[in-house]
């Protein structure tokens, strides 16, 4: 799908609504942190007071989707995963006989006698609404993931340490379940992918945050920031939320447990109300784009384009910028986003469910400036990529913000952000996250 890459959004056996399901490289990484007098376990007055925060790498384009790095094992091996709150499983590409696995040997997750039989109450819930199920209780717990784009893994659940740094200064190991995949399936032209696996920041029962929550180590709520710049953070937990200055949206009660989903929203162009009402979206990280159903998406292309007549602006053929499905070239080759702002009006989704709650969408939130020199529109049609009626809020709408999903009070909120810097932190704690990752274990164990 041009390049396109998205993941969300799943539908358990684990389905997945993602489009092109692209796990690309990320080039952080850490180490396993050395002995140190903190406790690797929260005490019982700093439970569910902090949060576990995670650097980011990745941007819209060209890359086309944002990556965490996790230690996991005894050995602390490192995983580069895909961040996905449109799904909730967390898998990684398994040392077993693999099919569709791209990395090496030594860089895949091995086994080691800890894998999640039938008899345990994870995998009973995972198995609710799939096909699978299992004959008896000492069985292996399988799992299968399957993307809208026809994109797939299959594995088995393994449970094992996941080291984590939290904001009050501690260190914790807790044993997490996540998916073991040895059999793949990619599709689209990026494919397959370079990363280890999929992060999965979903509210199912089987999310790492699901768990954390369940341990009584964190609140039961996931946010991240992504920079326009790239990277950007990931966190859970409750720690890292302004005192003031988020707007808050309620969930839809009628989302699946594992999706974050709003509405109805209604969409402005330039402050003014358009004949785009009633939206349901879903915020994916998973996604790159932004999608809306066909006739959104018609009628919002109409309003952009209607409003570049006369400019300076003119269609690029396929054959001059086969980037995205529709893009813009001026007298000379673009050189950022700000040599374009000046075209576009902004766009915001106002959501009707409470009063003055609007998403703010620059042009910046909405646009691409392409390797051709051209600008080219980031909200897609859904419908040709097989989401039907669903509206997706994909990461180029979610750049310089930071989102918060509450799954305790049922609630989505955001705020403009710079995405680059962690807030609400004390100054030691902020400037270790502005050293490369590989050295933020070392220093937090010995603060």
């Amino acid at each position: 799908m041009m390049g396109v890459k998205s993941k969300g959004i799943a539908f358990m056996i684990i389905f997945f609504l993602g489009l092109s399901p692209v796990f690309p490289p990320c080039s952080s990484a850490a180490n396993q942190p050395r002995n140190s007098n903190k406790p690797t376990h929260p005490t019982s007055a700093n439970r569910l007071s902090s949060s576990a925060v995670f650097p980011l790498q990745g941007n819209v384009y060209p890359l086309g989707h944002y990556t965490v790095t996790l230690n996991i094992g005894s050995s602390s091996k490192i995983f580069d995963l895909d961040i996905d709150s449109g799904s909730d499983l967390t898998w990684v590409q398994c040392d077993a006989p693999c099919k569709g696995c791209t990395k090496p040997r030594d860089k895949l997750y091995k086994p080691n006698n800890n894998v999640v039989q039938c008899s345990d109450q994870l995998c009973s819930r995972i198995h609710l609404s799939t096909i699978s199920q299992c004959s008896a209780p000492d069985e292996q717990c399988d799992y299968e993931v399957e993307y809208a784009d026809n994109g797939a893994s299959l594995g088995v659940l393994v449970r094992d340490f996941i080291p984590l740094q939290l904001t009050n200064g501690s260190v914790i190991r807790p044993q997490i379940a996540f998916g073991c995949g040895y059999d793949q399936k990619f599709s689209g032209p990026t494919s397959p992918p370079s990363t280890a696996g999929v992060l999965g920041l979903g509210s199912g029962k089987a999310s790492i945050l699901s768990q954390l929550h369940s341990m009584g180590l964190t609140r039961n709520v996931v946010g991240h920031c992504l920079s326009g710049q790239g990277g950007g953070y990931l966190f859970f937990g409750d720690d890292l939320i302004p005192s003031s200055g988020v707007v808050w949206t309620p969930m839809l009660s009628s989302s699946s447990e594992m999706r974050y989903s709003s509405g109805p929203a209604e969409l402005l162009f330039n402050g003014k109300p358009s004949n785009v009402k009633g939206l349901e979206v879903i915020f994916d990280s998973g996604s790159s784009y932004t999608y809306f159903n066909s006739k959104a998406y018609q009628a919002v292309v109409d309003l952009v384009i209607n409003d570049l007549k006369g400019s300076q602006l003119t269609r690029a053929t396929k054959e001059e910028d086969p980037s995205l499905p529709i893009c813009w070239k001026g007298a000379k080759p673009f050189k950022s986003l700000r040599d374009v702002k000046s075209y576009f009006k902004p766009l915001a989704m106002s959501f009707t469910k409470r009063k003055k709650v609007l998403l703010p969408l620059p042009p910046e939130a909405y646009l691409i400036v392409t390797k051709h020199g051209n600008v080219c529109f980031g909200i897609l049609n859904g419908e040709e990529v097989g989401l039907e009626d669903l509206n997706i809020i994909g990461d180029i709408s979610l750049q310089d913000k930071m989102v918060i999903y509450d799954n305790e009070k049922q609630q989505i909120g955001w705020v403009s952000s710079n995405c680059d810097r962690l807030p609400n932190v004390d100054r030691d704690f902020d400037d270790v996250f502005s050293l490369p990752y590989a050295a933020n274990f070392d220093i937090l164990a010995d603060r």
